[in-house]
């Protein structure tokens, strides 16, 4: 949800959807962003590149539902190498 009304910008905030998912994305994604390399060099990639934390971290979360998605669809399971 984004705050702005003519030349005003002010902060975005994550609200809607279902509070208990994004909950349980945000807590994946903090461990992932410490153990799963995939997820970490993007975070990190995104902090150098000048993104706040929390907006790297949404960003990640983002990823990570991509890459769920793409291994139901084709009924694999995680592989590093093939998965950046």
């Amino acid at each position: 949800m984004n705050k702005e009304s003519g030349s005003y910008k002010g902060k975005r905030q994550i609200r809607g959807g279902r509070y208990q998912v994004r909950s349980v994305l945000f807590m994946a994604i903090m461990s992932a962003v410490q153990c799963n390399s995939v997820i970490k060099d993007h975070y990190e990639r995104l902090k150098a590149a000048g993104k706040t934390p929390k907006v790297a971290l949404v960003a990640c979360m983002r990823k990570l539902i991509t890459i769920l998605n793409a291994m139901v669809k084709n009924n694999t399971h995680w592989k590093v190498n093939s998965m950046g």
